[in-house]
């Protein structure tokens, strides 16, 4: 016991001893100048320490510094790369000697760090680390990590950084970013414990500014490999004229989950709101390969897409705009670095006007190749299904796509999409295709695809065909102010037909309607650049003509009549074929008469 009692007397001499040497004849101010001239020799820059520095070592081993600045690279400006306006850092002494470190205080203030680069390419670190520094760094971190495992405990007092920020410029695109962390603090904290933290930050950037604040638990495990993050909730606002209203506001509640040792990280979001968005959902994180793998799981409210959407530019601006997008292929070699899959829910979403609900999409991104593996929706009454694939691997990007929509009810779906009045009626389609190229103009000409159509019960917008043929028939009786003011609409059982689509045109070969008085069959093109319309049709009057004006000579059912349908997709017009009309009625009238006195000569004959 004697024994023990003078060992413990002899360290607290020994460490009284030096507490004493340390404080009253080892002055740290003396090695200013040291100091100052090593990191001369070592980086070219300038270090200016205006306070004296001060320090403590019983009961805490403690340092404090302040007034610090490093300059930047000559020529550059700001002047100075490093500004510290207080640093200070206190470690209790005695349980050092058990491989237990107790932290009293860690505090920094007034931190501002100016990273330059220059036109040139020169930047800011420029000359602070050499070759030999990445090796050394290499053994220190086995080293620290080995130290750190052996490591009984780690408590600490508190953490606080106030007033830090980053300036990171650009003198070639003359940009100035500012990261500020106003505030940062962490409060009692031991290994395996949950300790409280907060934070404020800022940032202003060329487009827009931002405000973040946030606070938590974390909990570092006593082997140091799992951090968790409990509780965690988050603020943020944006400003810009880019952004929906000029401003953006956020609000979110997570969990996160960090293992070191297997490099994984999943963030469990159990809520989120933006813009009036509600979402859900878990993120997975894998880094131990060099290309992160990223799994994400969300589950969304209503989305208006195009509420979010910045506002239109002016004429001039989008025809420049356009101009410049139209010549320039997409660059999608970042896809190839990227290491993605989403699966997606959502309530529903309006995109370009168009309103669709019940969303499930599988998604997967891999090796430069987007792959979009289902998606399917609600949609006007009826259901979308999709897949597709974008390769980006080559310059020159290529893709295909199989879309089907079913039961759909087609005349408010083609009035919200392209703002078309012309047909109606529950529609289903099929469309397979491919092409190579990103760009508008482009996409129009390679696409190459196949598919087919059906319209049950609908009716036809902006042609009533029956009174056209009345009235085509009344005029060539005679009667040349023959007019009707009936609806411009044409009822139909079913319309189908199938369509390619190659070098911007769509050819339909097969057009049938079934309509309750006449038969339609024809074919013709669309061109999808142009927009023209150009079709011929041939009507077959198969039931009464008549209309609310009386009986009409029925001597048109049967005969074959031709129509027309020319202009573009947003003013269709559609025509009587009167020519071909009368050349059909003259080539029957001509067959009958030949047919009469081909009897009329057999009778003679006696045949």
């Amino acid at each position: 016991m004697k024994l023990v009692k003078w060992l413990l007397a002899m360290m607290l001499t020994l460490v009284v001893g030096i507490t004493v040497y340390l404080t009253m004849f080892f002055d740290l101010n003396d090695f200013k100048p040291q100091i100052v001239d090593a990191v001369k020799k070592k980086t070219g820059r300038d270090l200016h320490i205006t306070d004296d520095l001060s320090w403590s070592v019983f009961p805490s081993l403690g340092i404090k510094l302040g007034g610090i600045t490093l300059s930047n690279p000559e020529n550059f400006t700001p002047a100075s790369m490093l500004d510290v306006n207080e640093a200070v850092a206190n470690v209790a002494l005695m349980p050092l000697f058990s491989q237990q470190i107790e932290v009293d205080l860690l505090k920094l203030d007034g931190l501002t760090l100016n990273l330059v680069t220059q036109k040139n390419g020169k930047t800011s670190f420029d000359g602070l680390m050499d070759d030999s520094s990445t090796a050394e760094t290499h053994v220190d971190s086995q080293t620290s990590d080995a130290k750190a495992n052996s490591l009984q405990t780690l408590d600490i007092g508190g953490i606080s950084i106030t007033n830090s920020t980053v300036n990171v410029i650009d003198v070639a695109s003359n940009t100035t970013q500012t990261f500020s962390l106003k505030s940062f603090t962490l409060e009692q904290f031991s290994l395996g414990k949950l300790a409280d933290f907060a934070y404020e930050f800022s940032a202003t950037l060329p487009d827009m500014s931002l405000m973040s604040s946030g606070k938590g638990q974390v909990q570092v495990a006593q082997d140091l490999n799992n951090v968790t993050i409990t509780d965690f909730t988050m603020s943020h606002q944006a400003n810009g004229d880019s952004l929906p209203n000029k401003t953006l506001t956020a609000e979110m509640t997570a969990q996160v989950a960090m293992a070191l040792e297997t490099k994984t990280i999943e963030l469990q979001l159990t809520k989120l709101s933006a813009l009036d968005i509600a979402a859900a959902g878990d993120v997975k994180v894998n880094y131990a390969n060099k290309i992160p793998k990223v799994a994400m799981n969300l589950a969304l409210g209503d989305i208006d897409v195009d509420a979010l959407l910045p506002k239109e530019a002016t004429s001039e601006e989008a025809t420049t705009e356009v101009a410049t997008v139209s010549n320039t292929e997409p660059d999608l070699s970042a896809l190839s670095a990227i290491d993605l899959t989403v699966k997606l829910t959502a309530k529903s979403i309006k995109v370009n006007n168009m309103l669709t609900q019940n969303w499930l999409m599988d998604m997967a991104i891999s090796k430069g190749v987007l792959t979009l593996s289902q998606l399917t929706a609600d949609l006007y009454q009826g259901k979308l299904a999709l897949s597709a694939k974008l390769d980006g691997r080559k310059s020159l990007p290529s893709y295909q796509f199989d879309k089907k929509l079913t039961g759909v009810n087609i005349r408010p779906l083609l009035m919200d999409a392209a703002e078309i009045d012309l047909l109606s009626g529950l529609a289903s389609f099929e469309v397979k295709g491919s092409g190579a190229s990103l760009i508008p103009d482009n996409v129009k000409k390679n696409l190459d695809a196949v598919g087919k159509f059906e319209v049950s019960d609908g009716s036809l917008y902006g042609v009533n065909i029956p009174q056209m043929i009345r009235s085509a028939q009344q005029k060539l009786q005679g009667n040349l102010s023959a007019d009707s003011k009936e609806e411009l609409k044409t009822d139909f059982t079913s319309l189908t037909g199938s369509f390619t689509l190659k070098d911007a045109v769509v050819t339909n070969p097969d057009l049938a309607m079934a309509a309750p008085l006449i038969r339609l069959k024809g074919k013709g093109t669309a061109n999808i650049a142009s927009e023209a319309l150009d079709y011929t049709l041939t009507t077959s009057v198969v039931g009464s003509l008549a209309g609310q004006g009386g009986e009409i000579d029925e001597s048109l059912k049967g005969v074959d009549i031709p129509l027309t349908i020319k202009g573009t997709f947003q003013a269709p017009k559609f025509g009587l074929d009167t020519k071909a009309l009368l050349e059909g009625q003259f080539k029957d009238e001509a067959d009958k008469a030949k047919e009469k006195l081909k009897d009329s000569l057999l009778k003679k004959l006696g045949v």
